[in-house]
């Protein structure tokens, strides 16, 4: 056979592997997957309102209260809109928010305090004349005149005045806690005068509604 017959040879014929053609086909499809799934998420997802902290019931809600979170959100499900959220602060929390909790319509009330016909007055107490149960806006109280240095009690029942917390405002600098507390109008001055002998304590009563 000559040279030239020789270098006319045909080439040898690669073959194929069926393992790696099947491979690339399942990445190609998994790629694809990843894609539309990436993409659904991010179109059905809405910006919503959320607590940041913890909110408790009948406390007046800052900013720094709330943030905006990207959710999928369900349909039965009515979170505020992120673009709402300026509007929610100075309102008060009708509802216990727990942090990270979306935030409805229904947790958020913009009642004023005090309410007609109702009065705030400020009771400083020390520690000893608390609860030790930490108080929250909306518990119900009753301010007690407590005996004077005499520590005379007497057989009459103590005078009692019904009132609802609306905030707890602890001064780290003189150990008191300043509770202020809605009652009838007709009550406030008797209260403030009560408060200004520092002879009063304060009763937690039931939170079962």
């Amino acid at each position: 056979m000559s040279e030239a017959t020789s270098s006319m040879a045909p080439a040898p014929q690669l073959r194929r592997r069926p393992v790696l053609m099947v491979a690339s086909v399942a990445a190609v499809c998994l790629g694809a997957l990843l894609g539309v799934w990436a993409w659904t998420s991010t179109s059905t997802t809405h910006e919503v309102v959320a607590a940041r902290q913890t909110i408790t019931r009948g406390q007046t809600i800052s900013q720094a209260d709330l943030m905006t979170v990207q959710v999928g959100v369900d349909p039965g499900l009515k979170p505020i809109p992120g673009s709402q959220l300026a509007g929610l602060v100075g309102q008060r929390a009708a509802l216990d928010m727990a942090a990270g909790s979306l935030v409805t319509n229904d947790d958020v009330t913009a009642t004023v305090l005090p309410r007609l016909g109702m009065s705030v007055v400020g009771v400083a107490l020390p520690p000893s004349l608390l609860p030790g149960e930490a108080l929250v806006a909306g518990d119900r109280v009753r301010v007690v005149a407590t005996p004077g240095q005499q520590g005379d009690v007497g057989s009459e029942p103590p005078a009692t005045i019904p009132a609802t917390v609306v905030g707890v405002y602890p001064d780290g600098q003189s150990g008191q806690t300043v509770v202020s507390v809605e009652v009838p109008q007709e009550r406030a001055a008797e209260l403030a005068a009560r408060s200004a002998t520092g002879k009063v304590a304060l009763v937690l009563d039931s939170r079962e509604r």
